[in-house]
């Protein structure tokens, strides 16, 4: 009897499979057939459009459906002027399909819309007397994102870890707008408080201007001291000729507090409160494949801050100028076709900090610790601490007026890994100077612009004497899309007298790698 139940369950059982095997086979089918199907209309479509593309045609009226909360003056910046009626001569078929695209494009990089917007043309009624044979009507379906979003997770920057948590309201007023609020706890920046209110102006989604306030306390453990910071700024973004461009105010109120017992002289020093008030520009050029792990193109920043001076007032003043480059460059390797993986890559960073007199006065302020360059570390300096390079005082890193510093990496894929995997072996060599402006006298009251003009100059020339410090290592790299993670074995090869150097593994994650 029991040997008959085993049976017969056998047998339901190889009819299920048999069943199940039926019904995955006639959803192939019917998925392939409604895929053959699509695909003839759109080679069909496209025929048809090639054939006609110098047709004159005018487009008599723009429709899009889903966007219900979405204001429609916004909506109208974008589209309008594909109208004819606002237009000095007719469309041709291709034209206005082109133009169309374009208008539909700016409209997905808005990001207040799922899936990128399709588009879809119709013939008005013939039998309105308003409508010519050459009309065409527009419409453009889309799908609003969710307008709040909630996130809490754990995130990397450089040389840090944090857990945060993230509240985004999106598309508030109907017009792409965007405030976001964001509180962290990290491994150097204790708390951090943030909310900003982004919007584009004039429907442009290459022209946004964004505004914020923060508060933060950070641990400066290569200087002995805690930093907080209270301030607020406001920036405009553009996308234009040579990449993108920002221009900002920022106005901050900081304090050097929570002192080591070891606290140098130079950071007691510094000591206290302090106002930054300063306009910031900068010009991004990014043609890397990508970011953080590339493989080929290029990557340029330059930044100008301008602090205290003028009518900007503060208790600080400054021009502060920084450059940063990287070129990247895939090696073939013979017997492998495509890309091997293989890769050559360079950077470079300079940056220069000149003192200048608070307000209209005339004479110049030397910089303070929150200011100055720091140097060495995971992210730019391998085989050297955090802060390791430049003036100290006792164990202290007290940064630097003037720095130059670049690195040459080669990446190979791991074996049986491929070149597809973002996990590479990197072997490098890396060097840099951090260096103070030299100065006449020792202390900060002998400041004039004469004097700086000098010491600028002399410190200048003082950066090429000799070898810059350096090191050279191999290493495995892992670049996740949130940040790129290293484990390097460094050597270091040149130390000057005082420099933190680190042999042998050093872990490093960041945004921005040398």
């Amino acid at each position: 009897m029991a040997g008959q139940i085993d049976s017969e369950d056998g047998i339901f059982e190889k009819l299920r499979r048999r069943d199940n095997q039926a019904q995955e086979e006639k959803t192939r089918l019917v998925n392939e057939r409604e895929r053959a199907l699509y695909e003839k209309q759109q080679r069909r479509l496209s025929e048809l459009i090639e054939a006609n593309t110098t047709l004159p045609c005018t487009i008599s009226s723009i429709r899009i459906l889903g966007a219900r909360n979405t204001r429609q003056g916004f909506l109208k910046r974008i589209v309008d002027p594909l109208l004819s009626a606002n237009r000095d001569r007719p469309y041709t078929l291709s034209e206005a399909l082109r133009e169309t695209q374009y208008a539909v494009d700016k409209l997905h990089r808005h990001d207040i819309f799922s899936e990128h917007p399709s588009i879809s043309i119709d013939r008005p009624d013939q039998t309105d007397p308003s409508s010519t044979p050459t009309d065409i009507d527009v419409y453009i379906s889309v799908r609003e994102k969710s307008r709040l979003t909630f996130k809490t997770g754990t995130e990397a920057g450089n040389t840090e870890g944090s857990a945060f948590t993230n509240l985004t309201l999106r598309n508030i007023f109907g017009g792409a707008e965007s405030l976001d609020l964001n509180a962290s706890l990290g491994t150097r920046t204790r708390s951090a408080y943030q909310a900003s209110f982004e919007a584009p102006i004039l429907a442009n989604p290459d022209f946004r201007g964004e505004t914020g306030g923060l508060a933060s306390s950070t641990q400066k453990v290569w200087a002995s001291h805690e930093e907080i910071l209270k301030g607020g700024w406001a920036k405009l973004r553009w996308l234009g000729r040579g990449g993108k461009y920002e221009f900002g105010y920022t106005g901050l109120w900081r304090q050097v507090t929570g002192m080591a017992e070891k606290a140098s002289p130079t950071v007691r020093g510094d000591a206290g409160d302090s106002v930054k008030s300063s306009i910031t520009c900068s010009l991004t050029n990014d043609q890397r494949d990508y970011p953080l792990l590339p493989h080929s193109g290029y990557f340029t920043k330059s930044t100008l801050e301008l602090a205290g001076w003028g009518p900007l007032q503060g208790d600080v003043a400054f021009a502060k100028t920084e450059f940063e480059a990287q070129g990247a460059v895939p090696i073939p390797i013979p017997g492998i076709e495509g890309n091997s993986g293989v890769a050559f890559t360079t950077g470079f960073r300079t940056g220069l900090m000149y003192p200048l007199p608070v307000g209209f006065g005339s004479k110049p302020e030397a910089s303070r610790i929150n200011d100055r360059f720091q140097l060495g570390g995971p992210t730019d300096v391998r085989g050297f601490r955090l802060g390791g390079l430049g003036p100290r005082d006792g164990n202290d890193a007290v940064g630097g007026d003037l720095y130059a510093a670049g690195s040459a990496n080669l990446f190979v894929p791991l074996p049986r890994v491929g070149p597809e995997k973002p996990f590479r072996i990197q072997a490098f060599i890396t060097g840099g100077r951090l260096l103070a402006l030299k100065r006449a006298g020792s202390e900060k009251d002998d400041l004039d612009a004469a004097s700086v003009r000098q010491s600028v100059s002399s410190t200048i020339a003082a950066l090429g004497n000799g070898l810059p410090s350096m090191a050279a290592g191999v290493g495995l790299v892992y670049g996740h899309p949130a940040a790129r993670f290293e484990l390097n074995f460094s050597l270091p090869l040149v130390i000057r007298r005082g420099e933190d150097a680190r042999k042998g593994l050093q872990f490093g994650l960041g945004i921005s790698m040398l």
